[in-house]
C-alpha cells in the first residue's frame, strides 16, 4: 500500500502544473534542436527528391513537437477541469497517440544507434550522452503520461499507418537518419529493428488503453 501511495504522489508531481510547464519547454526546445540537427539532410531532400518526403525526414523531433501538443492539452485540461478531462476528439487522440508511439519508437531506437555504433568502433562524445539522456526521457515521459491520455483505438490505427508508411519511406527511398559508417553495413538489419520499434510503440499505445482512467465527457 505505501508503494502506492508513493507512486500516486510521484504521479501527481510529475502532472502539477509547474511540471507541465517545464516538461513542455524542455519538449518544445528539444523539438527545435531536432529540426535544426535534420537542416541539411532536409535541405537535401528539397534539393534532391520530390518536396513530398519532407515531412517523412525529421523523425524525432516530429515525435517530440506531438507530445509537446499532448502537454498543451494537459495544461489546458488541469486550469479547467484536471489533467485528463478536457475534451475528447479524434484531432487530438490522433496528437496524443502520434506523440506516444513516435516518441517511444524513436527514443529507444536513437539510443541504439548511438551505442550500436559505439560497439562497433565509434567514439563517444559529450552529445551522445545527452542525446541518450534526453532520447531515453522521450521514451519514458510519454509512457508516464499515457494514463491521462485520452486517445482511442482508431487513433491508434491511424498513427500505426504513418508509423509503417515513415518506415517504407526512410528504407526505400532512403530517407533514413543519417548513420555512422560503421552502421551503414547493417542497414538491413536496422531496417527491421525500425520496423519492430514501429510495432512495440503500437502495442505499448494500445497497452496503455485500460489505465486511461480519467475517460473524456464527449461535448
Amino acid at each position: 500500500m505505501r508503494n502506492n501511495a508513493t507512486l500516486h504522489q510521484a504521479l501527481t508531481l510529475l502532472r502539477s502544473r509547474p511540471m507541465l510547464w517545464l516538461l513542455f519547454w524542455i519538449n518544445a526546445l528539444g523539438t527545435v534542436y531536432g529540426y535544426y540537427w535534420y537542416k541539411y539532410q532536409l535541405i537535401d531532400t528539397y534539393d534532391f527528391e520530390p518536396a513530398w518526403y519532407l515531412p517523412f525526414v525529421p523523425d524525432s523531433p516530429t515525435a517530440s513537437l506531438f507530445f509537446t501538443l499532448t502537454l498543451l492539452y494537459l495544461l489546458r485540461d488541469e486550469r479547467t477541469t484536471g489533467v485528463g478531462l478536457g475534451k475528447r476528439s479524434l484531432l487530438r487522440g490522433f496528437i496524443e497517440a502520434f506523440g506516444l508511439v513516435t516518441s517511444f519508437k524513436y527514443g529507444i531506437w536513437a539510443v541504439a544507434m548511438i551505442w550500436s555504433g559505439y560497439a562497433l568502433g565509434d567514439p563517444v562524445a559529450w552529445q551522445d550522452w545527452m542525446l541518450t539522456l534526453s532520447h531515453l526521457g522521450m521514451a519514458i515521459e510519454v509512457l508516464l503520461f499515457a494514463s491521462v491520455m485520452t486517445y482511442s483505438v482508431s487513433a491508434v490505427l491511424l498513427v500505426a499507418v504513418w508509423a509503417f508508411a515513415n518506415d517504407w519511406m526512410d528504407y526505400t527511398k532512403g530517407i533514413f537518419p543519417r548513420l555512422s559508417e560503421v552502421l551503414m553495413p547493417h542497414l538491413d538489419t536496422i531496417q527491421w529493428f525500425t520496423i519492430g520499434l514501429s510495432a512495440a510503440g503500437i502495442l505499448a499505445a494500445l497497452a496503455c488503453l485500460p489505465y486511461q482512467k480519467h475517460r473524456l465527457r464527449k461535448v
